[in-house]
């Protein structure tokens, strides 16, 4: 593997062993073998679900290591650890390599590259591409103990899905979904966000189903016993996986990458992703005159999408007005990038580094203001990165497509110098 390869280009070109005596690791030594995965194990010692998850991966590792089962498995541990002490203390007692302490920078990319939000998180990368095999290693490890589904790589939906389904009190088989565009909702009466946004997309629904489009959703629950199930899906007009059918209902949890919940991941007639921010369109988009809501290179700051603000790094452009022409012209400054930069990750089926704002001038932009400490300058462009509490603006009198393109490519460059948020 050459030193641009797709595990140093990720990792850098050393990683240190865990254990009494850590020792410096060659990250190509582990992409070596033909079919070896990666698993990124990203977690801190202060959270004690990741200690708990650390020693179920360890005899995880271990089973996997001694079954002699065809390909290879290394896991890299990426902490947010701050403090160096409680770094070495915790990774004493892991048996695979880890992301060095000191390399701060690289571990911010790779908590943004991979946009996680909650911890302890596992991600499985094949090592000789970089690309994703498995978003949500921690249901890997619960469902597939032994090793005996190794590489764990995606499956379409059609198959993930099949078997009976829920619906009005009846059951139907899955194939009631074919030619459909398919609405994936994880949710659970538990969770109150989850409430409330089945209540907008009840309606959502009938009105999508009246204007004459083939849509269905299937329920994903996550609730903490069938009771509760029951109660819920009683809200609901579509179908849903049985409770009792825990395999499937992990398995698309697994196929997904689910993190949090309330998500619907709205799929085409195919099984492709059409989008994975179906949460935000449903509220946005309360008539439905967008749906199926294929994604958009820019989008207007709201209330319902600033969540995504904390999905990674986002490029805001602030502008002066609330004025539909002042948003059109602001949107026609950053489309040429924004374009340009989806189209290259989603050439090589990577998710972009960046998401694309416009800020009009509403509560929700002076809250974002006041948080991020900016000044009321407007138009003013900038980069917030929340996750890393840094932020990068550009002060300039003029804002062009070249500037910003300028602006873009030196950030991804790590060229800009950030200040703290």
């Amino acid at each position: 593997m050459s030193e641009t390869g797709p595990a140093v280009a990720l990792l850098g070109e050393s990683l240190v062993s865990g254990g009494d005596t850590p020792a410096e690791v060659d990250v190509r030594s582990l992409a070596s073998a033909s079919g070896a995965l990666l698993g990124l194990f990203f977690g801190s010692s202060l959270s004690g679900p990741c200690r708990q998850f650390s020693a179920s991966l360890a005899d995880f590792y271990d089973r996997f290591r001694r079954s002699g089962a065809p390909g290879r498995l290394e896991i890299v541990f990426v902490s947010s650890d701050q403090d160096h002490e409680q770094w070495r203390d915790f990774t004493r007692d892991m048996p695979w390599v880890c992301l060095p302490h000191k390399e701060r920078h690289r571990k911010l990319k790779l908590w943004n590259k991979f946009r996680i939000s909650n911890i302890p998180s596992l991600i499985f990368i094949d090592a000789s591409t970089g690309k994703v095999v498995c978003r949500n290693g921690l249901l890997v490890i619960r469902d597939d103990p032994e090793g005996l589904e190794f590489p764990w790589g995606p499956k379409p939906f059609s198959e993930v899905i099949v078997g009976p389904l829920l619906k009005n009190s009846q059951t139907q088989d899955s194939k009631a979904l074919d030619e459909c565009y398919v609405g994936v909702y994880f949710s659970a009466h538990w969770c109150p966000p989850c409430r409330s946004l089945t209540r907008v997309l009840v309606e959502s629904y009938r009105k999508i189903k009246e204007s004459g489009q083939k849509f269905e959703i299937v329920f994903v629950s996550a609730d903490r016993s069938e009771d509760s199930f029951k109660q819920y899906f009683n809200e609901m007009p579509w179908f849903a996986v049985p409770y009792s059918d825990e395999s499937r209902r992990s398995r698309l949890n697994r196929l997904y990458g689910i993190q949090g919940i309330p998500t619907l991941i709205v799929l085409d007639h195919k099984g492709e992703i059409v989008t994975r921010q179906g949460r935000v369109e449903v509220l946005n988009d309360v008539d439905c005159k967008e749906f199926p809501w294929h994604p958009k290179p820019i989008l207007e700051l709201t209330d319902s999408n600033a969540v995504q603000l904390n999905e990674g790094p986002c490029l805001v452009l602030f502008v002066d007005s609330e004025d539909d022409g002042e948003s059109e012209a602001a949107k026609e400054l950053i489309r040429p990038i924004a374009e340009k930069i989806i189209a290259k990750y989603k050439a090589k089926e990577e998710e972009a580094p960046l998401l694309f704002f416009i800020a009009g001038e509403d509560d929700m932009t002076d809250s974002l203001r006041d948080y991020t400490n900016l000044p009321e300058a407007a138009p003013l462009l900038t980069i917030l990165d929340m996750s890393a509490r840094a932020k990068y603006v550009m002060d300039v009198e003029e804002i062009t497509p070249e500037i910003v393109e300028a602006f873009v490519n030196d950030f991804l460059a790590d060229n800009l110098k950030p200040e703290p948020i």
